[in-house]
């Protein structure tokens, strides 16, 4: 329909027209209220706006001298993340000499990691900055399979 035609329309019904996708061939437009128009925009933008912010990063910081009990805190509030939906990174600090031990404290990590009780992913394997040892894991989806055979695969 012309431009014209679809103007007349609009001012009959009392309405705006509004241009939806300016950059098809022909312009793709909408017979409605302006503000209503807005008012829809703007609701879908906070929506992914707040869709966005859930899937924050959040981290959850170990030492390898910590006790069985404080470990067990730590995997609670991890598995609380998980269960949220979070990526988590599990970084584990470390301090003067213990630098040194790699082993010892990927190993710290592993004990660590097969403390948690959900079904996890290793997104980034396991490396050595800023004074630690960080790893990213993400929630797994509902896909039937087991945290073991995960872990197998991914090998750290």
């Amino acid at each position: 329909m012309g431009i014209n035609e679809a103007l007349d329309r609009a001012r009959k019904m009392g309405l705006d027209l509004v241009e939806i996708v300016p950059n098809a061939s022909p312009p793709v437009v909408k017979i409605i209220s302006f503000d209503k128009y807005r008012y829809q925009k703007d609701k879908q933008e906070r929506k992914e706006r707040k869709a966005k912010k859930t899937a924050e990063m959040k981290r959850v910081q170990i030492s390898v001298r910590a006790s069985q009990n404080d470990l067990l805190v730590k995997q609670r509030q991890l598995e609380k993340f998980i269960s949220n939906g979070h990526p988590v990174e599990i970084y584990v600090r470390l301090r003067g000499r213990e630098k040194r031990n790699k082993d010892w404290t990927r190993q710290k990590l592993e004990e660590f990691l097969k403390m948690i009780t959900l079904e996890y992913k290793i997104s980034n394997e396991p490396r050595f900055g800023g004074g630690g040892l960080s790893v990213q894991i993400l929630p797994k989806k509902e896909s039937g399979g087991n945290k073991q055979d995960d872990q197998k695969q991914e090998n750290i």
